[in-house]
């Protein structure tokens, strides 16, 4: 059946909105192709990379882009069925989204769409979440259970998070390869990808954030000085095993629970740098007692209303990630 040029502009505009999803050092692994009016989503092999050996990292990126292109759907008017992984002879083909119209939006919805282009990744220390209690429940409807698990750490595992992102960090302190690849993508591109300066810690700012990956040191003025130290909660979201399911599902959670937290007014944080090294997302688990494997953590915590807030982090054209077949 062909396809309208209505509904092509349709789907274009969601997935420009859906790649505003994050990836590890916004790397954007990620590509889309428009067949017959159905969405396939795909691993990049080439934006894969050199430290995420595995391809977890970036399969929790591309389920975080398609949680995203659901999102941006649904606020015009569009119901999607997704069929992950449906070309067992194409492991890089992870999802074919199909859309039938829905007979109305809602506000929820629209809402919703709009925290794609709000959210931003505050790596700056946090005051703690307000109406937590009243909050978290809300927080845990957005995540199916069955697949990925949420966590909101206790106060007395902040001494082993801190603990095992120090030590992650460590670990890889004379690792050249990871260091030279990070540095890489801290370059201040003036195109669309990698991390802008804007969006790193100087030292002073870094040292009032004890769960955090260390990045190459910016020099700017310090910032949010009102906070002297990070009182975020902190998520974790784990599944059962390493699959490439999990990690795909991980991804779609985590969409899930940055716009449900930017709707609420919270700033949000995902860390990714302890489950990266086996000894500390080892560590983390066995604080846990549980045996499931922590995929992401994710800060949460109340930014200052009256601050400036740092410029959205670039993208890739749409013309590199979209191909629309005729």
């Amino acid at each position: 059946m062909a396809v309208t040029v209505a509904r092509i502009d349709v789907i274009t505009n969601a997935v420009r909105l859906a790649c505003r999803a994050p990836s590890l050092h916004n790397a954007q692994p990620w590509r889309w192709v428009v067949d017959d009016g159905d969405v396939h989503l795909f691993l990049d092999r080439s934006r894969v990379t050199l430290s995420d050996r595995s391809g977890r990292e970036a399969l929790i990126g591309c389920g975080a882009v398609l949680d995203h292109l659901r999102v941006a759907m649904a606020a015009a008017g569009w119901r999607a069925q997704t069929d992950r992984f449906p070309n067992p002879d194409d492991p890089d083909h992870l999802a074919v989204i199909r859309f039938t119209p829905m007979k109305s939006v809602t506000d929820a919805q629209r809402r919703r769409a709009d925290a794609i282009v709000a959210r931003r990744t505050d790596r700056l220390p946090f005051m703690a979440p307000t109406d937590w209690e009243s909050f978290e429940p809300v927080l845990r409807n957005t995540v199916d259970g069955d697949t990925v698990r949420l966590d909101v750490m206790p106060e007395d595992m902040r001494g082993c998070l801190a603990e095992a992102s120090g030590l992650a960090d460590s670990l890889r302190l004379y690792d050249s390869g990871y260091h030279t690849e990070l540095g890489w993508w801290m370059t201040p591109f003036e195109g669309s990808e990698g991390i802008p300066y804007s969006s790193l810690l100087s030292e002073a700012e870094a040292s009032r954030v004890d769960i955090a990956r260390t990045f190459p040191v910016t020099h700017h003025s310090e910032r949010r000085t009102e906070v002297p130290e990070d009182h975020s909660a902190i998520l974790l979201l784990s599944t059962r095993d390493d699959s490439r399911d999990a990690a795909l599902a991980t991804g779609e959670a985590l969409s899930a629970v940055l716009l449900e937290c930017t709707m609420a007014g919270l700033a949000t944080c995902p860390v990714t740098h302890i489950t990266e090294v086996r000894v500390t997302r080892d560590m983390v688990a066995a604080c846990l007692g549980r045996d499931l494997k922590p995929q992401i953590f994710v800060r949460v915590g109340v930014a200052p209303v009256m601050e400036e807030l740092p410029p959205p982090t670039p993208r890739r054209p749409l013309k590199d990630v979209l191909w629309v077949r005729d």
